[in-house]
């Protein structure tokens, strides 16, 4: 009993010293964007203010146009997630219940975008952007996050729609859905916590992500967050203080979107792995 009680209170030590280890830049990002200026360079350095300030979230909106910033983020993401979801479940649909010539190949072209590392695609994606007239617009920039997106959505997917049974499919059919009806009005909402998984995952990357965002979007009133935190002004020194305030403003709403959405998270990213 008391070796029960040691290793139950190991695993909780071991759960918070994790827990907090996850937790602490964000802390330290937070607190720093509420000190004073004059705490930013004190040593030692404090881990809590006792003259917290909103001065530095004030600064965000005045030194850069943040709003607009948050607008184009947040219509690159929609697009993504949109686009994704949409070519996604029905490519997972067909790989999970049809049977057809190359279907190996295609399950193998879907894993090998996968692989590539994002830097060693930026050239062919700008070039074919550059053809296609879809540099600085939000939907060639949401077409190369969903490019990279695809596969996780592909599998994520696939792997639910193998464990609806097929009777509940057939049933439809028989009453005289055809096979589409029967993927809208069926297999869709049955595979709803996966969707919902699916588009929070493909959300934060897509608001996360620097990389093309910088590349693509080289107009200035089209940057996206990453990229406009990046390339906060800073006068006499590095305004450590108000690049701080403006990634927890970037961060809050993927907070919430993870707070609202948490119980289907939790159902779609286990789904399938007890079975009864």
């Amino acid at each position: 009993m008391k070796g029960k009680k040691t290793n139950r209170l190991f695993f909780y030590l071991m759960i918070i010293l994790v827990t907090g280890l996850s937790f602490f830049p964000l802390y330290w990002i937070f607190i720093t964007s509420i000190k004073q200026k004059e705490e930013l360079y004190s040593i030692p350095a404090t881990l809590i203010t006792f003259k917290p300030t909103i001065k530095h979230y004030i600064d965000v909106f005045s030194a850069q146009a943040f709003a607009s910033y948050y607008w184009n983020s947040t219509v690159v993401a929609a697009l993504t997630v949109v686009t994704t979801l949409t070519f996604g479940s029905m490519i997972a649909y067909a790989i999970a219940r049809l049977q057809f010539r190359g279907k190996a190949v295609l399950l193998l072209a879907i894993t090998a975008t996968s692989m590539f590392p994002p830097m060693t695609m930026v050239l062919p994606i700008f070039m074919a952007l550059r053809d296609l007239h879809l540099l600085n617009t939000y939907s060639g920039l949401s077409l190369t996050h969903a490019a990279f997106g695809l596969p996780m959505v592909v599998w994520l997917l696939s792997a639910l729609f193998k464990e609806i049974p097929k009777e509940i499919e057939e049933a439809s059919l028989i009453d005289g859905y055809n096979r589409f009806q029967s993927f809208i009005k069926i297999m869709l909402p049955l595979s709803l916590p996966a969707m919902v998984t699916a588009a929070v995952l493909v959300f934060v990357h897509s608001w996360n992500e620097f990389l093309f965002a910088f590349i693509l979007m080289s107009d200035p009133e089209r940057k996206t967050l990453p990229v406009a935190i990046m390339m906060f002004p800073g006068e006499n020194d590095f305004p450590w203080a108000t690049i701080s305030a403006a990634i927890i403003l970037a961060v809050i709403p993927l907070i919430l979107l993870i707070f609202l959405f948490q119980k289907r998270l939790i159902q779609g990213m286990t789904n399938g792995s007890i079975k009864g």
